[in-house]
């Protein structure tokens, strides 16, 4: 029995999604119970060359409405990736699993074979099935756990299940 490329992807996405709400709601309540400006977590990064809170959480948005675009051949809402408050980084959120609600598991049939281009200058070519397991699925993923591990490393009160949803 095969997987259907939407269970493979919309509700992945949704759930990581609702992870990272989790992970605001819970960072804005720590920085109000330690009173300090919610604007630090949000700008905090793992490492110097690494994209801060805002960007993994830009990133992730980015993945998951890309990749169905990318499947379906359509064209993905375009945001301005200038989150800088936990409203707006959750408004992104929103606006991203509204997008994502749009797709029924119809519009998503045959796309396992769809040849998706990575993004980028590699010029690699996969199936769409082997592009969600091998590019876009890990690649939404890093940046869910990216952000996990900010909040977490700042002393953000979420753990794992607050990771698995």
């Amino acid at each position: 029995m095969s997987i259907s490329m939407y269970r493979l992807t919309v509700p992945m996405f949704q759930r990581g999604l609702a992870s990272l709400k989790t992970y605001l709601d819970k960072a804005e309540a720590y920085a109000k119970e330690k009173n300090f400006d919610p604007v630090i977590l949000i700008s905090t990064r793992l490492a110097p060359d690494m994209l801060p809170l805002s960007g993994q959480y830009q990133r992730a948005s980015d993945s998951a409405k890309f990749t169905l675009a990318r499947l379906t051949a359509t064209e993905a809402p375009k945001f301005e990736d200038n989150e800088k408050t936990f409203d707006e980084l959750r408004e992104r959120l929103e606006k991203t699993a509204a997008y994502l609600a749009g797709f029924s598991a119809e519009a998503l049939e045959g796309t396992e074979s769809r040849e998706i281009t990575l993004p980028g200058k590699s010029g690699i070519v996969l199936p769409g099935d082997e592009y969600v397991a091998t590019f876009a699925l890990p690649n939404f993923y890093f940046h869910v756990a990216t952000a996990h591990a900010i909040l977490r490393n700042q002393g953000t009160p979420i753990g794992k299940r607050d990771y698995l949803g």
